[in-house]
């Protein structure tokens, strides 16, 4: 018989990086085939070559920074597929692979990888890519037939099938009374990023990440928490705003990074609901029909700050002890 002698604890985890990370694509499998629906094959474009993007620029970065490679972990993939979710369609390839590289070695490889980058690499990413192609980032696309689009292989792959189209937000920011229909933003029917396409299916997946306790409720709940009193406070369709822009990409599978979130429940609470707010002052108030972005990397930056307030006292260690902690 062979003992194994180890400090404590003596609980095993099954739970490894790779397996999480599995079931954060497994969770956007659904949005993703509602986005090829109606978007075409260009949608499977976009997302090969983010996720390749973001691949080699990690195996790259590890080598030349002499570090141990963790392209197999799927962070990589993961980090391509959710910044893939925040462009259009017609995104042009070449700013795909430099949103990717804002993403692994800006954001997190030039932080020392995983687990240290301290916002949220697709977030940031996204942000760069905005400020810097407004116009090649900010042409919105709906497919002219969708579901036919699959059909013709040529016109799918490269996006002409695609016609050009403003996005719920923006038309409801400039006043246009012809919005889509609640219906038609829960089935994903009108124009956006691959991430906004179908509310159904990213509930599905959030919802499948919270069965499998590898998110908790706390944060979206809050997201949209915030951002409801924020509309409801301008006299605006709170039901609107929540189906409507990339809040429920964002809620579910942006602003519950581990990294960038704060650890403890009262922490992770007034994370969302800093990130709704923030989101809903933008949306009614700012320039941009869209804050989520914006409203999840503001709040990157002030976790540890939250996570230095919540943290809970030592049992036994009274307000004295939690002074000297602070």
């Amino acid at each position: 018989m062979n003992l194994k002698v180890s400090s404590s604890p003596h609980i095993r985890a099954f739970g490894t990086t790779g397996r999480v990370m599995l079931n954060v694509i497994a969770a956007l499998i659904p949005a993703l085939g509602v986005s090829t629906y109606f978007f075409g094959l260009r949608v499977l474009v976009v997302v090969s070559v983010t996720i390749a993007s973001c691949v080699i620029f990690e195996y790259i970065s590890r080598k030349i920074m002499k570090r141990d490679n963790t392209i197999t972990d799927l962070s990589a993939v993961v980090t391509g597929l959710l910044l893939a979710f925040t462009l259009s369609p017609a995104t042009p390839l070449w700013i795909c692979v430099l949103g990717a590289f804002v993403a692994i070695v800006v954001a997190k490889q030039m932080f020392g990888g995983i687990g240290n980058n301290f916002v949220n690499p697709a977030i940031l990413a996204r942000i760069v890519l905005a400020v810097s192609f407004p116009v090649q980032i900010g042409s919105w696309k709906i497919a002219s037939a969708p579901g036919a689009a699959l059909s013709n292989f040529a016109d799918s792959v490269s996006g002409a099938d695609l016609i050009s189209s403003a996005t719920p937000l923006g038309m409801l920011a400039s006043g246009s009374t012809e919005l889509p229909t609640y219906l038609e933003l829960f089935l994903g029917n009108r124009a956006g990023s691959l991430g906004e396409v179908s509310v159904i299916a990213l509930l599905l997946g959030g919802i499948y990440l919270i069965a499998r306790g590898l998110i908790k409720i706390w944060i979206p709940i809050s997201f949209c928490i915030g951002t409801v009193i924020i509309v409801l406070l301008s006299g605006g369709d709170p039901m609107y705003h929540l189906i409507s822009g990339g809040l429920i990409l964002g809620a579910f599978f942006m602003a519950t990074d581990y990294v960038t979130s704060p650890l403890t429940n009262p922490g992770k609470i007034i994370f969302g609901l800093g990130c709704g707010l923030i989101t809903g002052l933008i949306r009614i108030y700012g320039n941009l029909p869209e804050g989520v972005a914006f409203s999840i990397l503001i709040m990157n930056i002030v976790t540890p700050h939250i996570d230095k307030l919540t943290i809970p006292v030592p049992f036994g260690g009274g307000k004295k002890h939690a002074k000297q902690k602070a």
